[in-house]
């Protein structure tokens, strides 16, 4: 079985902050993401952010939990977060990641996604 091509992209997107992820996320990735997204919340204002992890293959509950950790040191920083996921493996990591706030998971339904960010 071939490794699927990891692929990480951090944009803004009309007026959401959009993050595509593709294959295994690992740490050094989930580093990066989290500081282009606050880099890019600083730059536009922007709060909401959409991630659509469709193409990405569930990691361990290391890289979850890291999350959680990466989210403590956000300062006052408030993001209002849809992560639209494929499955219900990757729900279940996502919830863990995204257990703060008004974050949301969404199955394969971009469009929900973005309807529900743009809500407040």
């Amino acid at each position: 079985m071939a490794m699927q091509e990891q692929m990480l992209d951090v944009r803004v997107s009309g007026d959401l902050l959009l993050v595509e992820t593709q294959g295994e996320m690992n740490e050094a990735m989930l580093r990066d993401c989290q500081l282009r997204v606050l880099e890019l919340a600083h730059v536009t204002g922007l709060r909401r952010v959409l991630y659509d992890a469709r193409a990405m293959l569930a990691p361990g509950a290391d890289i979850a939990l890291m999350q959680q950790e990466l989210d403590g040191q956000l300062g006052g920083i408030k993001l209002r977060r849809a992560i639209v996921v494929p499955g219900t493996r990757l729900a279940y990591l996502a919830r863990i990641a995204f257990f703060e706030g008004e974050d949301r998971v969404f199955y394969d339904d971009v469009d929900a996604a973005q309807a529900w960010l743009r809500e407040v």
